[in-house]
């Protein structure tokens, strides 16, 4: 488990959390488990509901920057209480493990920047796989992802035509361009086969609202099946309750948003 050494891991400051949240597991069956990738044995968290052992929706659950922590856990949790089979994988786990360094930039100038991005989307591929062979429902094929992995969700909805529809929360649109990241979001645009669902906060500092609009002019150009919303008071990470960027409000809007967005396939639980 990511311990919280990083900056920005602290308790989120406000009156909403002053902890992360733990969602019970009494009527989930959770934990952890490898799963067979490109000739290795990758890590990963998994939830699905007690009562409902097969044909489940899948939702790949892709993680922050800092890796499969407790929050993304968590979250795991909570779409398994919503009837999925939520699995969440280690997708650093070949260059290295997010606690060996002290902050973020080191983080991803000695990490995250190593791992590319063919090789995460192939890796997620094989995690719908091993989803279907342990009750998943490979029709019913869904991803989020958060901050880092939200720009893997909008990739992964050009990648894999299965796919049933993403979220991406919070996840960069655009930017420098490099033989591990050749394209981002906003150049991919038009190779989107799988409804995408942006959620992002007005007052998020790494992703300006002009990359934003941008990404928007992308969709409309390409005729995407695509919807942006911006929250005017969040900022980045606003779904995090354990940092002090959480913002209740806007959190609990875009999770039942990602919610109705899942409906709107089918790819609901059968329960």
């Amino acid at each position: 488990m990511t311990t919280n050494t990083l900056p920005g891991y602290a308790p989120a400051a406000s009156p909403h959390s002053s902890t992360p949240l733990h969602t019970p597991v009494d009527a989930i069956i959770a934990g952890e488990t490898t799963i067979p990738t490109q000739g290795d044995s990758m890590p990963a968290y998994h939830a699905r509901p007690k009562n409902a052992l097969s044909s489940l929706p899948v939702v790949l659950v892709i993680q922050e920057i800092f890796g499969v922590h407790e929050h993304i856990r968590d979250l795991c949790r909570r779409l398994a209480l919503e009837g999925y089979l939520a699995v969440a994988p280690e997708l650093y786990f070949r260059q290295g493990s997010p606690d060996d360094y002290a902050d973020i930039q080191t983080l991803y100038e000695g990490l995250v920047m190593k791992v590319p991005d063919a090789q995460v989307l192939a890796d997620l591929d094989h995690v719908a796989n091993w989803a279907a062979r342990n009750g998943g429902d490979a029709q019913r094929l869904l991803a989020t992802g958060f901050c880092w992995g939200g720009r893997i969700a909008w990739l992964y909805a050009a990648h894999n035509p299965q796919l049933k529809a993403a979220v991406a929360w919070y996840g960069k649109l655009s930017g420098q361009k490099s033989l591990n990241s050749p394209k981002h979001p906003v150049d991919i645009a038009v190779d989107l086969s799988a409804p995408v669902l942006g959620l992002y906060g007005a007052r998020d500092t790494g992703i300006p609202l002009d990359t934003v609009d941008t990404m928007r002019q992308a969709l409309r150009a390409a005729n995407a099946r695509a919807e942006i919303i911006v929250y005017p008071d969040a900022g980045h990470a606003f779904n995090a309750d354990y940092r002090p960027s959480y913002h209740e409000e806007s959190a609990k809007d875009g999770w039942q948003r990602m919610l109705d967005w899942f409906a709107r396939t089918g790819a609901t639980s059968a329960n």
